[in-house]
């Protein structure tokens, strides 16, 4: 056989396996098409304030109760998710009222469709609980519905795009907007504060107002924004329907944030060798045993709850900055919760485990109340926010407490975050 055949004939082989691996491995994520009926929602919560909606996208297997869902807040100019598709695990049931579940174990929520009306919708709740009460807000899903927010003025809109201060009716520090609105009158954006950013907002301008909203699970938020004749801007926020506060911004390119690495001190760095909290299956635990035990010149105390959402993405920063370092980082969580059922806070920080990938020790350290929490780490001078970082070398001496944490929605600031970890982290490993 001629040279040139063999490799051809190669060429085809290596071409076939490729195609079996691919096809086997897009069998697995999505199972066959012949069982897959996708089907879209937009659903909306309806908060005091109107309605919050988001799309819900789904992969119903026809003959399992098991499906997948992919939440989607909102799309800008270009076709980029504006949060991402985050794939979500559904409980599914049909009996006489076809009732169907979509869980959110890792926050403790779920929404609760109850019934199908004749007009092609799905009504229900969105329940979350919330310390010892459990909230529940009306929801309604319509199907071939396309976009998010229902256009109110086509072809008319003021342009709230830029850098904003803005003032929150209910916090005595000043916050940070940035929004930007496209040509088909979509706008994105978030708002930056001392403990945290409100993740990716995403709807539509029209006239001289402005609908930003967000559903991630646990955030239930809804934004409603109006330019006034002098350029200024005065708001609503909505958080499901137990919140509601106003807020004002002007136009400030230079605004910016105390530094996250400044606003919590240390009060006590001996108050450490008396940390102690129970690990998992209830075993008091020292902290600083558990960081001892992994010999790293670097180390981080996570402090944080299941329950919260900018927790989840510093969360998943950890995890990326522990493949980057492996075993010159450790870390150690300490899990506020919002209920003092022990059983129930492992539940939950076994369900966050498996929703982040974490792979360090959490310990229960108590209720997610910051004064409660405070009483709980002396060593700080004050539990600000959840997330709270406190940064060690090897012989567990503080290099750092970092408050608060910008998510992939503050673009240059999440940026140069991970930037700042790094150099710290890297100082200790030198």
């Amino acid at each position: 056989m001629k040279k040139w055949m063999k490799i051809a004939i190669s060429a085809f082989l290596l071409v076939v396996v490729l195609i079996a691996v691919i096809a086997t491995r897009v069998k697995y994520i999505i199972r066959p098409p012949s069982t897959i009926e996708v089907i879209s929602y937009r659903v909306e919560i309806e908060t005091p304030g109107g309605p919050l909606p988001f799309r819900l996208d789904s992969m119903l297997p026809l003959d399992e109760s098991a499906w997948y869902a992919h939440i989607n807040n909102g799309v800008h100019d270009y076709g980029v998710l504006a949060n991402g598709y985050e794939e979500i695990p559904v409980s599914f049931s049909r009996d006489n009222s076809d009732s169907l579940t979509i869980d959110f174990p890792h926050y403790g929520s779920r929404i609760e469709f109850k019934a199908e009306s004749d007009k092609g919708e799905l009504h229900g709740f969105f329940v979350k609980a919330r310390g010892s009460t459990t909230a529940r807000v009306p929801v309604v899903a319509k199907s071939n519905t396309f976009g998010l927010f229902d256009p109110i003025s086509p072809n008319q809109w003021e342009d709230f795009s830029g850098v904003w201060s803005v003032k929150f009716e209910s916090s005595e520090e000043l916050a940070i907007g940035r929004f930007e609105v496209g040509s088909n009158q979509s706008a994105i954006g978030t708002f930056m504060t001392t403990t945290g950013d409100y993740r990716f907002l995403a709807g539509r301008v029209d006239g001289n107002l402005m609908r930003l909203s967000t559903f991630d699970g646990a955030h239930a938020f809804l934004f409603h924004a109006r330019m006034q004749d002098d350029g200024t801007i005065e708001g609503d926020f909505w958080s499901g329907n137990w919140w509601h506060e106003t807020w004002t911004a002007v136009r400030d390119d230079d605004a910016v944030l105390p530094d996250a690495f400044e606003q919590t001190t240390i009060a006590d760095e001996d108050a450490l060798d008396d940390m102690v909290f129970k690990n998992l299956q209830g075993e008091p635990t020292r902290v600083l045993d558990v960081l001892d035990e992994s010999n790293a010149p670097a180390r981080i105390i996570e402090i944080f709850g299941t329950w919260c959402p900018n927790c989840s993405d510093a969360g998943r920063e950890l995890v990326s900055l522990r493949a980057q370092y492996g075993d010159d980082l450790a870390v150690v969580g300490l899990a506020f919760e919002v209920t003092e059922d022990f059983d129930r806070s492992v539940q939950q920080v076994r369900h966050h485990h498996e929703h982040i990938g974490t792979d360090w020790p959490i310990l229960i350290a108590g209720l997610s109340d910051k004064d409660k929490a405070s009483q709980a780490l002396p060593v700080l001078d004050k539990v600000r926010s959840y997330p709270t970082l406190i940064f060690l070398n090897r012989n567990n001496e503080v290099q750092g407490v970092y408050s608060g944490f910008s998510g992939p929605a503050t673009g240059d600031a999440y940026t140069k975050q991970r930037e700042r970890f790094e150099q710290l982290i890297e100082s200790m490993i030198d």
